[in-house]
């Protein structure tokens, strides 16, 4: 039966969910500002730190498609076990990595941001849940898998993936390792479109059964909160991947220091998610919320674009804290939105799809920016310090570059890193900006159907 329900007035028939505490993705989120603080310092690899934040957030997008199939067919006792060793794995063959080249591979089989330091925490996890989680299993598991291998989508992973790793690999290696009209970058460009219309194809034919089913993505409250999502989470993640390296480049932070540097924007985004979250509990109505969060994140990113050599604490931390009021309440609201305004049966592939939209948002625009931030910075040098070498810059990492810039040039080299990173930030800005369109999208009446 259809009906029609305003995201405008308070939900009665489904209640909007208590997302007041900070949630499983917001972890995701906060880790990226580790990855970046240390990685780079570690590896000195400048030009990798797009595939950092690229590889991690692909594959999270990726799997969490898959793993969201996997509990519907499987124990979830297990399926969830089954992650975390997989987890444990990855961690520690990532510490183990011992060069950037190593470390991006195995992040394409499990992303990990702490790794030797999971081991114990993942090892204890794993005990108290083999002990005391008890779900009930109502699932055959050789009916399962029958039914499972009808409702999987293989054709669309294989050419959802490859598509990505070709548009991330355009966009990193044009203008710095290859320039933009080189036959490899027009070709990967190419070839990553081909793939995506083939995968566009494959969901259309499969309906129900694809990896992003057509009927639900095509919803008003879904599309409205993926198209937020991918624009809101891309620009959040194309600041948090760079900030570190300001702190670092610019104010001769640690990598330890960088780190405990962006705490005001950790700090502010947990607070404020108990904010929002407590506020759509009270009122039922989370579209206010998507206005405020846009306006108070668009800011921060603005301001932060002001952002000078001799940028004191006063704004860097002012700055930060208006960021990530912004993020921590806009982060979480269109999966609140979905899970109010979708039928029952709808909403766990509702909710699975604006999480996939919020890693496909930040694999895809970390990337965009690093290209930024690598073909400003070597213009830069090359125009103002030419007696520094790009390569050497890039390949110092962010905090040695005294180690081979002399201080003649170390202050000119300063403002040109300085100007890298806002040029990257900017586009945080742009998509701060038009995230708005899908929280306009969501103030209109739509119908949908009722379970």
């Amino acid at each position: 039966m259809s009906a029609e329900k305003d995201l405008q007035a308070p939900v009665s028939k489904e209640p909007v969910p208590d997302e007041s505490a900070p949630t499983v993705s917001q972890g995701t989120e906060l880790s990226g500002l580790r990855l970046a603080a240390v990685i780079t310092d570690q590896f000195k690899a400048l030009e990798d730190v797009g595939w950092y934040g690229s590889s991690y957030l692909l594959v999270t997008c990726m799997f969490q498609l898959i793993f969201g199939k996997l509990y519907g067919y499987f124990p979830i006792k297990w399926v969830f076990l089954t992650a975390i060793i997989i987890f444990e794995i990855g961690s520690a063959v990532c510490g183990a990595a011992p060069t950037s080249d190593a470390f991006i591979p195995v992040e394409l089989v499990l992303t990990a941001s702490s790794f030797y330091i999971n081991l114990p925490i993942g090892g204890v996890v794993v005990v108290v849940l083999l002990q005391f989680l008890h779900v009930p299993n109502t699932i055959s598991i050789e009916a399962a898998s029958k039914s499972l291998l009808q409702h999987m989508d293989p054709l669309g992973a294989i050419t959802f993936l490859p598509a990505i790793v070709c548009l991330l690999l355009a966009l990193q290696w044009g203008g710095t390792t290859f320039p933009w009209a080189n036959g490899r970058i027009i070709a990967l460009f190419v070839l990553a479109g081909m793939l995506l219309i083939s995968f566009l194809a494959i969901q259309r034919k499969r309906q129900d059964n694809a990896m992003v089913p057509p009927r639900v993505i095509t919803m008003r409250p879904v599309a409205c909160s993926s198209l937020f999502m991918i624009l809101f989470a891309g620009a959040y993640f194309t600041i948090v991947y760079y900030l570190p390296i300001w702190f670092q480049a610019i104010k001769d932070a640690s990598a330890v220091d960088s780190g405990i540097m962006c705490l005001p924007v950790m700090l502010s985004m947990v607070i404020f998610s108990f904010v929002a979250g407590g506020g759509v509990t009270a009122t039922g109505n989370p579209v206010p919320f998507f206005y405020i969060a846009t306006v108070l994140a668009a800011t921060g990113a603005g301001l932060m674009t002001t952002f000078e050599v001799h940028t004191g604490h006063p704004k860097w931390i002012g700055y930060q804290v208006l960021l990530g009021s912004g993020v921590g309440m806009g982060i979480q609201l269109p999966i609140i939105a979905v899970q109010a305004v979708l039928p029952a049966a709808d909403i766990p592939v509702g909710t699975a799809i604006v999480t996939f939209c919020q890693t496909f948002g930040g694999a895809i625009f970390v990337s965009v920016a690093q290209a930024l931030f690598a073909n400003q910075l070597r213009a830069g040098l090359l125009r103002t310090v030419p007696g520094v070498s790009p390569g050497v810059v890039q390949e110092v990492g962010a905090t040695n570059l005294d180690s081979v810039i002399d201080a003649q040039h170390m202050s000119a080299v300063k403002v040109v890193y300085n100007d890298a990173l806002v040029s990257a930030w900017y586009l945080a800005v742009a998509l701060f900006a038009v995230a708005v369109l899908g929280a306009v999208g969501m103030s209109t009446r739509r119908k949908h159907l009722e379970a």
